[in-house]
């Protein structure tokens, strides 16, 4: 009886063993064999495929092995530019910056640097969800218009940028405005008279500033 009972225990290990190998490889070719060693090109059909459904998380994965495995394939200019662009259009402002700092830093002297650093302009300018919270961003992004003005005066996306740079400089002066209104209700003169002065500077006509249309929930904690 002893004997038989080990013999039962045995089986039923046996069986859990199989079972369990049986699982782990189920989900093992679930996943796929892992891929290395390929061409760029097929690196690059892969990520193109991967934006093309939405896959982005995908695609940025299929980045890194373009990028590990071809570190001076001119696809990965191709490649970054897409990437750029595909987080644009999700909103995904941080992502599509890394991918511009990377082409930054790996294509500088490139005939198309100043496309990526307007892109890196536009995703800054499109990222901003408040009209009083992000003063930081509108300086950070109107040192990159200074820069990109200075370095690339011919640029064919200078008319963008300088589009850009007013809206900013309305949100800007829009901002000082706000505030030399409230100094002023609080019976605060001599602030109120310096942000009036920041304005004057800002903006040749105040009157031009149109006010920012923000819904009502949000307005109350503006």
């Amino acid at each position: 009886m002893l004997k038989f009972n080990k013999l039962v225990k045995k089986s039923l290990s046996l069986l859990f063993i199989g079972a369990l190998a049986l699982t782990l490889t189920s989900c093992s070719s679930k996943k796929g064999p892992k891929e290395y060693g390929q061409p760029a090109i097929y690196w690059y059909n892969k990520i193109a495929k991967e934006i093309a459904t939405g896959d982005l998380e995908a695609a940025d994965d299929t980045y890194i092995s373009l990028e590990s495995e071809h570190k001076n394939s001119p696809l990965l200019a191709t490649a970054l530019q897409i990437l750029v662009n595909a987080h644009i259009d999700e909103e995904e402002y941080a992502l599509a910056n890394f991918y511009i700092d990377e082409y930054t830093k790996k294509f500088a002297v490139s005939k198309s640097i100043d496309y990526f650093r307007y892109l890196k302009i536009k995703a800054n300018f499109l990222s901003f969800s408040s009209q009083f919270r992000e003063q930081d961003l509108i300086y950070e992004t109107q040192k990159e218009i200074n820069e990109f003005m200075v370095k690339f005066p011919n640029s064919p996306y200078m008319p963008l940028v300088g589009t850009i740079n007013a809206r900013l400089a309305m949100a800007k002066a829009s901002f000082d405005k706000e505030i030399a209104e409230l100094y002023t209700r609080i019976d605060k003169p001599k602030a109120a008279e310096y942000y009036n002065e920041k304005l004057s500077k800002n903006w040749v006509e105040p009157k031009e500033i149109k006010e920012v249309a923000v819904p009502w929930y949000r307005a109350l904690f503006e």
